[in-house]
């Protein structure tokens, strides 16, 4: 497979990060993960879709909020990295260096997956209290902020309270994240609707730059956010999603999470790939171009 011979100074599930000094390079890779493993097959064309995705909401938010993006064009690859530029070509951003915040700032406008589970057991999403009556796939009464912490590679985010956020990072910043985040999100909530795309619920992340807070890392993608097709909403059951949802599908029927996980069926693959595209192409209103 293409890609780079430098070592990343840290590496993700799906993205590896190159240290630049006041800058990092940030290489979205087509790698997939399922239920915290890295599975062993590529998506084609799936990092290109998250770069490009993050880029369009970075412009597009810019009124709402700064972010470290600085550049995602070839040209303004530092030299060591031009020799692989067919390779990252639509793939990476460069980014300034933030302090980033320790935590996850998840926002939720629809009742599902975790949150829906919780909601069952105890009628309410990360200690926040939601009326009775409430089913799969409601939409909430308000939009609602359910922050956790950030784990380790391997490791599960694990959700904490509001008040906690304050204990973290003091009353000004965790106030001042939580209203962002929110901001942030209806924001891009009312964009996507105009293109009949359902964000149901995603996760920021921010940092601090020059004294300033700077939205981050990847934004607004199949990978970080559930996307549903407003056109087959339907209260009371699950939404078909533009994401990784074919993969978990399959492995949940072929793999009982023992051992290394299997190699996936080109079917799904494609399928997979297919989701990824068409998620680009209704949310920015322009055919995706592969690089």
């Amino acid at each position: 497979m293409p890609g780079i011979d430098i070592k990343p100074d840290a590496q993700g599930k799906v993205r590896d990060l190159y240290d630049l000094g006041d800058k990092l390079l940030l290489v979205a890779t087509d790698r997939i993960s399922a239920f915290d493993y890295i599975l062993p097959d590529e998506i084609p064309y799936k990092g290109q879709v998250l770069t490009q995705l993050s880029r369009f909401w970075f412009e597009l938010l810019e009124d709402v909020t700064e972010n470290h993006l600085i550049s995602c064009d070839v040209k303004d690859l530092p030299e060591q990295f031009k020799p692989y530029a067919d390779y990252l070509a639509g793939r990476f951003m460069l980014v300034k260096k933030a302090e980033m915040f320790p935590v996850e700032c998840i926002v939720r406008g629809y009742l599902t997956g975790s949150g829906l589970k919780d909601y069952q057991k105890t009628g309410a999403v990360c200690g926040i209290k939601l009326p009775e009556g409430l089913v799969n796939s409601s939409k909430l009464p308000e939009v609602i902020y359910t922050p956790s912490t950030k784990a380790e590679i391997g490791g599960h985010d694990e959700n904490i309270s509001y008040e906690r956020t304050v204990e973290l990072m003091g009353e000004k910043d965790a106030a001042a994240l939580r209203d962002l985040t929110i901001k942030v999100y209806t924001t891009a909530a009312e964009h996507a609707a105009k293109r009949g795309i359902i964000i149901a619920d995603t996760k920021f992340e921010f940092g601090m730059i020059d004294g300033k807070i700077v939205l981050g890392d990847e934004v607004l993608t199949p990978d970080s956010s559930r996307f549903w097709p407003a056109d087959t909403y339907e209260v009371g059951k699950e939404q078909p999603s533009f994401d990784k949802q074919f993969v978990r599908n399959w492995l949940n029927a072929n793999w009982d999470r023992t051992g290394e996980p299997p190699h996936l069926p080109a079917d799904v693959i494609k399928a997979t790939s297919d989701k990824y595209i068409e998620a680009y192409e209704k949310i920015t209103g322009r055919p995706f171009v592969a690089a």
